[in-house]
């Protein structure tokens, strides 16, 4: 169904927003079920399209899928299937999280290249390589990954010669099973990442070094059901965070883990925004009349998060002054600045630096959303600007946010879907 969201801005926001579960997190999780033919039960996972896709991929690969609310079950007493088809994989890049798993216990798998947002390249060489150091047989062919390893894999030691977050999560399940050891290094440190460690080692892993750059992972011969919650997803709580900013509201990030975004909520105070860890949660309030600017570079975690920065270009437009961003991890991640310009933001694209001037406000139009958090960034624009705003393509936002109109709703928002 094409949606477009009509978007009338100028509303403070106020209010409470529940956080939903991670997706970073419940996409691997579901995933991580393949490796053992028992029951693996997961709590607060998001109802979002890209699960939606990650559990009809599971149950076509021979995964008994049952969900009730927020929990999902999967049990996977036989894998009926080691490929994943196009048709599956083409809307959703975390598929390639599939192919440790089904080369770990089948010996084999055969994944098309994965889709997904338009952010950059993205390679799957780092899964390959992995795979390949590790003693599988692995080609691209007819646009399929294809791995053999019918002997199973030999630990070792795997140096990533860059920060990957899906390629640690792969190379941890390739190494469960893994004859000897196997020691990654450089790897990502993402909250997400050392959950679904932690998940591993409940299902019976044997893996070390969680939360450093080194991980290491003692094979064992199998593992076993369990059940598990899956953590808040600080991308969502850091979009909601400069919803209240930019419309100078007050809303409380129920379940909001303070310590996942210290690097963001650093930033977000600079601006002149108001930042409170609570117990329960995180409120964050700008009674401010003026945004300041405050200049920001994307790295991975601990540094400011690449997944949060499309969010944090649409605050800095309406800045009182001029800000740099910096884009470290993805080539392609500017996209939703030639929309920003269509409203009426002042940025300059130099390379990997988006140079902005603050406008005192934005004006509603017509925009395009070209992937996830750029859509999430213009329905932001959309809740500043004056007048009305439609954004179009919105079905990339149902990839990542949960209930959004709701929630958005509860504080104030006046939106709604409209179209086919």
């Amino acid at each position: 169904m094409l949606q477009s969201m009509k978007i009338e801005g100028g509303h403070r926001l106020e209010g409470t927003i529940e956080i939903s579960g991670a997706k970073n997190l419940a996409l691997p999780a579901i995933a991580s079920s393949l490796l053992t033919d028992q029951q693996v039960i997961l709590h607060n996972v998001p109802k979002l399209t890209d699960v939606a896709s990650m559990l009809g991929l599971l149950g076509y690969l021979g995964c008994d899928v049952s969900r009730s609310g927020d929990t999902v079950t999967l049990c996977t007493k036989d894998v009926i299937n080691v490929d994943a088809p196009y048709d599956y994989v083409r809307k959703m890049r975390a598929s390639i999280l599939c192919l440790s798993p089904l080369v770990a216990r089948c010996g084999r798998a055969e994944i098309s290249l994965p889709g997904g947002c338009a952010i950059g390249l993205r390679s799957v060489d780092l899964h390959i390589r992995t795979l390949i150091l590790m003693g599988a047989n692995v080609s691209i062919e007819d646009g399929l990954i294809k791995a053999y390893a019918p002997n199973g894999l030999i630990g070792c030691d795997i140096d990533f010669p860059k920060v990957t977050v899906t390629g640690t999560e792969n190379a941890l399940m390739a190494g469960v099973f893994a004859k000897g050891v196997t020691r990654l290094i450089n790897v990502a440190k993402e909250p997400e990442v050392q959950e679904f460690a932690k998940l591993l080692n409940l299902m019976g892993a044997k893996i070390s070094g969680i939360g450093t750059s080194v991980l290491e992972i003692e094979g064992v011969e199998q593992l076993h059901g369990t059940e598990f919650s899956i953590i808040p997803d600080r991308i969502e709580a850091g979009t909601y965070a400069i919803a209240s900013a930019i419309t100078h509201g007050s809303i409380f990030l129920k379940n909001c883990v303070y310590d996942h975004l210290q690097s963001f909520f650093t930033a977000l105070q600079q601006t002149g925004t108001t930042i409170q860890n609570r117990k329960d949660g995180v409120l964050i309030t700008n009674d401010l009349d003026t945004i300041y600017p405050y200049c920001i570079y994307t790295n991975p975690y601990p540094a400011f998060p690449t997944d949060l920065q499309a969010q944090y270009m649409v605050l800095m437009s309406v800045c009182h002054g001029n800000a740099t961003i910096t884009e470290n991890l993805f080539e392609n991640r500017f996209m939703h600045a030639q929309e920003l310009t269509r409203m009426g933001a002042r940025i300059y694209i130099d390379g990997k630096n988006a140079r902005i001037t603050g406008v005192p406000s934005l004006k509603g139009a017509p925009v395009m959303a070209t992937d996830l958090r750029a859509s999430v960034a213009l329905v932001l624009a959309g809740l500043a600007a004056e007048g009305t705003t439609i954004v179009n393509r919105l079905y990339h936002i149902d990839r990542g946010y949960e209930n959004i109109d709701d929630k958005l709703r509860s504080c104030g928002a006046v939106l709604e879907r409209v179209g086919q």
